[in-house]
This record gives C-alpha cells, structure tokens and sequence, in this order.
C-alpha cells in the first residue's frame, strides 16, 4: 500500500514525524513529506489528527484464469530419489485434477532425473516437465525458481502443490512472487468449489486451535505447500501411460547467485517418521530420557521407531528429529502408540489421522483417548512390558 499527503490539510504539526517506526518522514516547510523507506504501515495514518495523509491501496488486475489449466505437483527428489511426500501430493492432485476435469502433471528438476518420469507416470501423472540439466544437480533457489516460473508462465497450470519440506517452504514463495499469486503454506486439506471450480486450502491457524479456508480466485496458479503425512499416497501402477516434455532453461551469469561447495549428510541416527507404518511416542509421562529405551523396545519389536511429543523435546530428553505435532513432523502410520502424551490438540493434529492410534495414559480423563482407536488406563511401565511379553509370546506360536 502507498502512503500520500494531502497538502491542503497539511499542518505541519510533526506528529507524523514522531511516530513514524521508519523514519520515512521529513518536513520541508510546513509540509509533511514521505521518503523511500516507506513501507505503507499506515502508522502516520492513524496518527495524523487532521486527516491529512491518506493510505491508497494498490491493485493489480486479475489474470486472465480461463488461460490456465491443469494441477501441477513439484516432485521433489533428493539424490535422484522421489520424495515420499511427492507420492502424497501426487495421489490428491489426482482427485483435484479430475473434479475439475483436466490433467495432473509433475514438474521434476534435477541432473540424471529423466529415469524418475517412469516412477512419476505410474503413480498417475499424466504428464511430466523434466528440466534435466548440471546447474540442477543440487537444490538453489534461484535455479528452481527461474526454471519453473518460466515453465508456468509457458504452460499455464492452474493449480500449483508443493511439499511443505525445507525445500518446498524455500521454494513456493519465491514462484509465487515472480507468478505474482498468492501461496497458502503448510495446509492440510485441499478441495474443489463445486460451484467455481476453485480451490479451497485449509490450514491451521491461531496455534491449532481453529482451521481457516483460504482462496485465491484472482490469480493463477493457486498455490498450496501441503504438509507431509496428511494426505494418502497414489497406488503405483506401471500400466499407466503418460507424457514426458522437456523444459532447457538456458542461464546466465548472474541467474544463480549461490554455489554449493560441499554437501554435507548429518552423522548419526536417522528418523523418518513420515514412512514409518509404526510409531511409539513418548511424552512427559515417560518420567525422563531413560524411558525412550523401553519405547525403542517395543518400536523395534513391531518394525517401527520412535517419536515424541513437544514437551518431551523442550524437556531436551530426545532430538527435536523425532518431534510429532504441528511443530515437529505429521505422520500418518498405520498404529501409532500414544504412551504417556496427554493429548494436546498440537500433538493430536500431528498424528490424528494415524489408522489405529493406542494410547497409554494413568490419567483416564487425558484428552488423548478422545481420539484413540484403542485405550490402556495405567502405568506404561507395566503395560508396556505386558505387550513386549505377548509379541514374544504370538512370534514364538507362529
């Protein structure tokens, strides 16, 4: 928004000046003036008693929405391997794609990628953009986002989803500032209008505690970075048949302000929550760190691995890797262990939507067993020992 005076009311009285948080007013003469390091707060608006400045809102026409069509998915790869949130996207761009009736396509960029189109086809995209080329082998900002602007601009998607990963997060605002459309970040729904045909992306907000809708029926492509975990995977079937087109972007120097000199895998235990089919968490009723031992056991004996609820990691008795909930990572197995979490609604809208979720609490009255499939009231402890006991007791039988 632009910030202007009206020289006629003008005083002079400074008061503007005072209260300006930029400093971007001056007075020449009586009059008061707005510098460059305007950022159109509006503070001097509200300040001004005597009406004298007036803020003007900027307004950009509308794209022409007929021109674009088609659901878009960013395929994000890392060491020339689909990300498993790629396969997410990939399942519900499906439905979207086809409530809207046109094609999902996916955008796939890298070096040595074009053996990844045939993995991409199978799980149901119809088309896909390949930019296979040497300033592409590792991820850059500015490389991603001049290949893939250029090919939106070229191509015309109406839809645009990307992974809410630490890639998907860098990457989605920067295309949507040169597309200039709106971003919807970190949602965990999406849905067709019936009536518009627009999309509808839902988020949280306000810490959890209330999910907002959000449209953007201006501007295209309608932009969504989706939160790994929260939406069912394409089935896989090599039968299907599909298009490969290839994108060359050529660059310039200048195009790509960043080199990478060295990349660098972090030592230690590796976490992947979001591809585990079984997962024991642990929250404060663990009493210390020393009960993620006992959860590691039973993780093991089920083919899974461990998670943990926020306090647990503020409390520093486990990495923040292993963190589940709204500010840690959203996971979807098929039996997710609940032991001694309380069930905070930003643990719950982590795991919530887990096939069978077990919780093991001594308070009967914790809130996570509103949301359990199945719940075990007492000591997890004792509890837990028992169900180690009876695994051994069913592998033994069979």
């Amino acid at each position: 928004m632009a910030v202007r005076v009206i020289k006629e009311k003008c005083k002079g009285c400074t008061i503007c000046v005072k209260n300006c948080p930029f400093n971007a007013i001056t007075m020449v003469g009586k009059i008061a003036l707005i510098g460059e390091t305007c950022t159109g707060c509006g503070a001097c608006v509200e300040k001004c008693p005597f009406k004298a400045i007036e803020q003007e809102k900027e307004t950009k026409a509308p794209s022409n929405t007929a021109d674009y069509k088609g659901v878009w998915v960013f395929a994000e790869q890392r060491n020339n391997k689909i990300m498993p949130v790629v396969i997410e996207l990939l399942g519900e761009g499906k439905k979207l794609a086809k409530e809207i009736g046109c094609e999902l396509a996916a955008v796939l960029c890298g070096e040595n990628v074009k053996n990844l189109t045939d993995e991409l086809i199978s799980y149901g995209a119809d088309k896909v953009y390949v930019a296979d080329q040497s300033e592409l082998k590792t991820y850059r900002t500015d490389a991603y986002t001049k290949v893939i602007v250029e090919a939106i601009k070229k191509y015309k998607p109406e839809v645009m989803l990307l992974g809410a990963t630490h890639i998907g997060r860098d990457l989605g605002p920067c295309i949507a500032v040169q597309c200039g459309t709106g971003l919807t970040a970190d949602c965990t729904g999406l849905r067709i209008d019936p009536e518009t045909k627009g999309l509808q992306q839902t988020r949280p907000a306000f810490g959890g505690n209330l999910m907002a809708t959000i449209i953007c029926p201006n501007h295209r492509p309608q932009m969504s970075t989706v939160r790994p975990g929260v939406m069912s995977k394409a089935e896989y079937n090599p039968s299907l048949k599909g298009e490969v087109v290839n994108i060359n972007t050529g660059f310039k120097d200048g195009d790509i302000r960043t080199t990478v000199l060295e990349m660098i895998q972090k030592a230690g235990e590796t976490v992947s929550l979001t591809d585990a089919e079984v997962i024991v968490s642990g929250g404060m009723g663990l009493g210390g760190p020393e009960g993620f031992e006992l959860l590691k056991k039973l993780a093991a004996k089920m083919g899974g691995t461990i998670g943990s609820s926020r306090a647990a990691v503020d409390a520093g008795w486990i990495d923040h890797a292993y963190q589940v909930g709204q500010t840690g990572t959203t996971v979807k197995p098929k039996i997710y262990f609940a032991c001694g979490i309380s069930g905070a609604i930003q643990h719950a809208a982590g795991m919530q939507h887990s096939d069978y979720i077990v919780a093991i609490n001594t308070n009967e009255n914790a809130p996570i067993f509103e949301i359990a499939d199945y719940g075990i009231v007492g000591d997890l402890y004792t509890v837990i020992p028992a169900l180690l006991e009876a695994l051994d007791t069913i592998q033994e039988e069979v």
